[in-house]
């Protein structure tokens, strides 16, 4: 569970690092090929967890070695990841850099209602939440009888929530909260 903490951190922090200069899509195609490396050529993955090569060695053959191939950012964050005796993450920092990072441009979006809605219903209410959101959406429909009408839409951790069921619950609050003379 720590690892994956620290992993998630890493892989925030090379893309925060990398993104302004490379773009997010070189960014992810950088770690997606570092992965593969690591994965073809067992000897370079060795040298860069032995513990008997220096730190200076390392940096030395990486510069060498990458400038042709892949860009200042990457290696820079190596060389961060070997100082800080990290570099045994760096596989699994390619990959949650790929699966968080990969398709960026899109957003999940649940949309729930009671009852099934006309594709051009959806269509409008997708393209309204693009043009708020300013991002692509990947749109999933849910049924929920216990709304009892209207709409739920919830993106990431915010739900937007135009229901019946909502609307009830927001006017008995106000009535109870109301003072009857």
């Amino acid at each position: 569970m720590r690892s994956q903490i620290i992993v998630k951190r890493y892989a925030l922090a090379y893309i925060d690092f990398a993104q302004p200069t490379l773009g997010i899509e070189r960014c992810v195609e950088e770690m997606k090929d570092i992965k593969r490396l690591l994965r073809e050529e067992p000897d370079f993955d060795i040298f860069l967890k032995a513990p008997e090569v220096s730190r200076v060695v390392k940096a030395r053959v990486l510069q060498n070695m990458f400038k042709a191939y892949y860009s200042e950012e990457m290696v820079i964050f190596i060389n961060y990841l070997i100082s800080k005796n990290r570099v045994t993450l760096l596989p699994e920092i390619a990959n949650q850099v790929r699966l968080q990072f990969a398709h960026s441009d899109l957003v999940d979006v649940v949309l729930r209602t009671t009852f099934p809605l006309e594709l051009d219903t959806v269509s409008r209410i997708k393209l309204k939440l693009e043009q708020r959101l300013k991002q692509k959406a990947n749109l999933y429909l849910e049924l929920d009888p216990d709304l009892l009408g209207g709409v739920q839409v919830i993106v990431g951790n915010t739900v937007i929530d135009g229901s019946v069921r909502n609307r009830l619950a927001e006017l008995k609050k106000k009535l109870l909260q109301s003072q009857v003379i």
